[in-house]
């Protein structure tokens, strides 16, 4: 019969199912610090992902008016304005509904309303 093994060493436990585990006390204070880092950045990386999502589901109140910033640089080859821009990207989710719109689709299709929204980063949707 074999003899039991001394339970104060997880070398000597029958099954130890973390063999890494027994070479925990020999981690460095740099070692702890990069795990620290590590653990750190992950977080940080969930809650950006988290605040994004969080960010995207917020309701939009589809207004064509808020988009009247945007008039002369649609009306012309001028460059769009700061303000313009930030209010495309505020009703891109509604970009669809002034599209299917007969009284906006004429404004809201035009070339230059597609270069403007370029201009600001914002993709011309697909409806």
């Amino acid at each position: 019969m074999r003899p039991k093994p001394n339970a104060s060493s997880p070398d000597q436990l029958p099954f130890f199912p973390f063999p890494l585990l027994k070479f925990w006390p020999s981690l460095s204070k740099w070692n702890m610090k990069a795990l620290s880092c590590n653990t750190a950045c992950a977080v940080l990386v969930l809650v950006l992902l988290t605040a994004e999502a969080v960010q995207v589901s917020v309701a939009v109140t589809c207004n064509a008016v808020q988009l009247s910033p945007c008039a002369g640089a649609i009306s012309s080859s001028s460059p769009p304005s700061k303000l313009c821009c930030s209010k495309i990207r505020e009703q891109k989710p509604c970009l669809c509904q002034y599209i299917k719109n007969p009284s906006l689709r004429q404004f809201v299709s035009s070339p230059n309303a597609r270069k403007v929204a370029s201009t600001c980063g914002v993709p011309f949707p697909r409806c």
